[in-house]
Order: structure tokens, then C-alpha cells, then sequence
């Protein structure tokens, strides 16, 4: 019977949507939007964690990296961290002799402007690309599997000792500036200096949405020659397999040795992996979706109280059937149970509503990002529905309240 009573409360709800279109779409609005924001934030959330999941295992399970201050997923960076003595050469050459988990260490400098690169440029023939990301390193970073060749080389030791003026590019440079060529031997000008190809790298199979690939790799002490005012530099290193929790005390040990830092002063540099990177970004992320979904539930507020107004002037209007029904021998929980379905309908209508515009959102944002693999995930769907629902049942309390304590006689005088 209870099964029939729903069904039957659920069509007049259905009816009385359908009576008044352009009513109940203005009061469920706010549950449109809220539950859309909720679909949609946790698509993307979603999609972003995968990519920076994906990125973040193009590093390595073993592979590390130092720098002097924290340069991962961080807020602002204080003037002491600005102000710590760069990473050096020799600081690299300390942590190959002295970590025996450490297999391979490839020091990685960066241009003079890499905290503003929008003049690095390189230029061929007619053809010029600008915002590179220039870096000087050596062939032990292709050696520890950082790097795989579109075709070509990578420099070697011996080459970046010699000074040579030798250079490989990533695939985005080489589509931007010859992409009907070979671009093995050809000379190319970076920042005003003559360099020549000798590998083209292929571009990171992950990537961040939207990212170019627009790397420009000069041997270590080539572009110590080069450009002689860089000395940035952070140190990449790889471990033994399975030993990289050993091989970041070693380092971290070796570092501060070489950094004359006392024993009671913290680090005055950072160490990380790309595991610890992702489970820094997993919890930024959190913060956000929680952030969202907060803000998501103003809306929800917004239409709670909307659904709410809207069952109040329902229940004004049908004052006389109410008053009919109970004459008829309807029970109040009866009463309050036909109001809250159809609170309840208005809100779950709202909520799949809203369901589609978030995955309108999601849609959209993978066919702009190709690279995002956005995707709603079955959390965001099943609380969409659930507040909605939710808003549905709470806002509605007080209206079905209301209907059911009417008394029959003075509802059946009301006109």
C-alpha cells in the first residue's frame, strides 16, 4: 500500500510540476546549480589528480630531486628561501661519491630568467619560439630514463666538458620551428648563441592539460659558458631500486655537511619525490573539493529555502483539497507524506538536472584539455543526488508539517 501511496504522491508531484513550469524551475535553480558544481568540481578534481598521477610516475618510482627551497605544490615563498646559496656542482659530485643508494645524479641549472622566461627564445631561420624552457644538464639525466629520443641523441660528458655548442630540443620546439625537416645538425639560435641539434626529445607521455613542450637542454658546462650569470641548479638523482627512502637521508645527510648547516638548524633545502609530490597535490586538491563544496552548498541553501517558500504557497493554495481529504478519512501522516514527495520530487528533479550540467562541464573541459581525462566520479554523483534529496526532505518538514496539522472544517471554508 505504501509502495501505491508513494507512486500516487509521486504523480501529483509530477502534475503540479508540469502545471507550473516556469515556477518550479526558478525554485529548484539554486539545487541546480549547487549539485552542477558539485558534478562538475569533482570531475575535474578528478581528471587533474589522474594527470598529476600520470606525471608524477614519468619521474620514477627511485628518482629524487633537491633543490634550495621547496618547489613543489606550495603557496608563496618567503624572502629566506629566495636568499639560501644555490645548489652547486660540487654539491652533486658530494652526493654520487658519498650516497652509496644513489646509482645516478644528474645536477639540472636553470636559465638566468627561469622565474620569468618570456623573452628565452630560439630562433630558426624565419621561425621563432619564445617562453623556452632552457636548462643546462647531463647525460646521466637521459641515463636515469628522464628523457626518451624522438629520434637523434643525447649529448654526452665528454661534449658538455669540451663546451661544445650542442643542443636537444623537445618535440614542440621541433613541430614549432622545422617540421618538415630533419632537424639533426641544424643550427639554431637560443637567447642570441649558435647551437646545434643533435636530438629531439620525445614529449612526456603525461603532461599537464594544455602544457607545450617547449624544453631546451644545453650540456652542464656549456651553458655554464654560455650564460655564466646562471646558477640556479637543482640535483635530480636516482636510487637502487626500493632504496629511495635511504637514498633521501644520504642525500639530505651529505647536503647538509656540505652546507656547513649546524645540528641544530633545520634544512636550508628541500628533497622530494614525485610520490611525495602527488600526495602533497592530493592534499591541496582535498582542500579544494571541500572548499567547493562548501560554496556549492550556498546554493543548495539558496534553493532549500526556495522549495521551501514554494510548498508553503502550495499549501496555501490547497487548503480546501487537503481539508476534502481528510474529511475523506486521510490520516496527517498522510498528508505530510504527500507534501514531503513532493518536496523531495521538486529536489531530486533539481539534483538530475543538475547531474547533466555537471557532466555538460566535464565534457566540455576534456574536449578544450584533451589531456585531462575528466570523469564523474561515483562519489560526486551519489552526493549530488543525496543532497539534493536531502534538501528536498529538510525544507519540506515544515511545510508537510503545516498541511497536516490544518484542521478539516476551517480548510473546507477557506476559499
Amino acid at each position: 500500500m505504501r509502495i501505491l501511496e508513494m507512486r500516487s504522491a509521486a504523480g501529483m508531484a509530477l502534475a503540479t510540476i508540469r502545471e507550473h513550469k516556469m515556477r518550479s524551475l526558478l525554485t529548484i535553480l539554486g539545487v541546480i546549480i549547487g549539485t552542477g558544481c558539485v558534478i562538475a568540481v569533482g570531475s575535474i578534481i578528478t581528471g587533474v589528480n589522474g594527470a598529476i598521477t600520470n606525471i608524477t610516475k614519468t619521474f620514477g618510482p627511485d628518482t629524487g630531486f633537491t633543490y634550495k627551497f621547496n618547489i613543489g605544490f606550495r603557496g608563496n615563498i618567503s624572502g629566506e628561501e629566495f636568499r639560501r646559496k644555490p645548489l652547486t656542482w660540487d654539491n652533486a659530485m658530494a652526493i654520487k661519491d658519498r650516497c652509496p643508494s644513489v646509482i645516478h645524479v644528474s645536477p639540472y641549472m636553470f636559465s638566468p630568467n627561469m622565474f620569468n622566461n618570456f623573452f628565452e627564445r630560439i630562433k630558426y631561420k624565419n621561425r621563432e619560439v619564445f617562453q623556452v624552457e632552457l636548462a643546462g644538464t647531463t647525460e646521466s639525466y637521459a641515463a636515469g630514463g628522464a628523457e626518451k629520443m624522438l629520434f637523434g641523441r643525447y649529448f654526452t660528458d665528454d661534449e658538455s666538458r669540451r663546451h661544445l655548442p650542442v643542443v636537444v630540443i623537445g618535440e614542440g620546439i621541433y613541430r614549432g620551428l622545422m617540421p618538415d625537416e630533419n632537424a639533426l645538425g641544424k643550427w639554431v639560435n637560443v637567447n642570441g648563441q649558435q647551437f646545434e641539434v643533435v636530438g629531439v626529445m620525445a614529449k612526456p607521455a603525461a603532461s599537464f592539460p594544455g602544457q607545450e613542450d617547449r624544453r631546451v637542454l644545453l650540456p652542464f658546462f656549456t651553458m655554464k659558458k654560455m650564460f655564466p650569470n646562471a646558477k640556479e641548479m637543482m640535483i635530480v638523482f636516482v636510487a637502487a631500486p626500493g632504496q629511495l627512502p635511504q637514498a633521501q637521508d644520504e642525500v639530505a645527510s651529505v647536503l647538509r655537511t656540505e652546507r656547513r648547516v649546524a645540528p641544530n638548524k633545520p634544512d636550508d633545502f628541500w628533497i622530494s619525490s614525485g610520490t611525495q609530490m602527488l600526495e602533497d597535490f592530493h592534499r591541496i586538491t582535498s582542500m579544494v573539493a571541500i572548499v567547493m563544496v562548501v560554496l556549492s552548498s550556498i546554493g543548495l541553501l539558496v534553493g532549500g529555502v526556495g522549495v521551501m517558500n514554494i510548498m508553503l504557497v502550495s499549501v496555501t493554495e490547497r487548503t480546501r483539497e487537503i481539508g476534502i481529504r481528510k474529511a475523506l478519512g486521510a490520516k496527517r501522516t498522510d498528508i505530510m507524506f504527500q507534501f514531503l514527495t513532493e518536496a523531495i520530487v521538486l529536489t531530486g528533479l533539481g539534483g538530475l538536472i543538475g547531474m547533466l550540467l555537471g557532466w555538460s562541464v566535464s565534457l566540455i573541459a576534456g574536449l578544450v584539455f584533451p589531456s585531462l581525462p575528466t570523469s564523474v566520479p561515483l562519489w560526486a554523483a551519489v552526493l549530488g543526488v543525496a543532497v539534493s534529496v536531502g534538501v528536498g526532505l529538510f525544507f519540506g518538514i515544515w511545510p508537510a508539517n503545516r498541511a497536516a496539522q490544518l484542521d478539516p472544517v476551517e480548510a473546507l471554508r477557506y476559499e
